[in-house]
């Protein structure tokens, strides 16, 4: 990660206690970096090589939690759609809008019941029609 994309991203943080106890935690930026090798790589928490100086996939997987309790990745969303769009970089015209980031109108009308198109419903794999059999 650049310095420039760390610069952005650090205020957003939320500040450690001054007197936190236990070991001193993991940089912030290195755990971001183990975060993201995590995701980019599709590997486990478990997974994550010490020998990058991220710390542990636990101390990672912890701190993305942290994070997002705290509305960090919201709220870089919006800075980087910003400075993309003030950039022009951004093409609107193909830009797709769900449920996760709008919410639908109030009063709407609930999904509509619909017909089953099939014959008849399936026969059940779990009971039997039969008569219990006898020794």
């Amino acid at each position: 990660m650049d310095d420039e994309l760390w610069a952005v991203i650090e205020p957003l943080l939320p500040k450690w206690p001054e007197r936190s106890p236990g070991p001193r935690p993991v940089d912030d930026r290195r755990c971001l970096q183990g975060i993201l090798f995590v995701l980019y790589t599709g590997i486990t928490w478990q997974q994550l090589p010490l020998e990058l100086g991220s710390g542990s996939g636990q101390t990672c997987w912890r701190r993305l939690g942290r994070w997002h309790e705290a509305g960090v990745f919201d709220q870089l969303h919006r800075i980087l759609l910003a400075e993309l769009n003030a950039a022009g970089q951004i093409d609107w015209t193909r830009a797709c809008v769900d449920a996760s980031h709008v919410k639908a109108k109030e009063g709407a009308r609930g999904p509509v019941r619909r017909r089953s198109t099939g014959a008849r419903p399936a026969a059940s794999t779990t009971s039997s029609a039969m008569g219990t059999a006898h020794r």
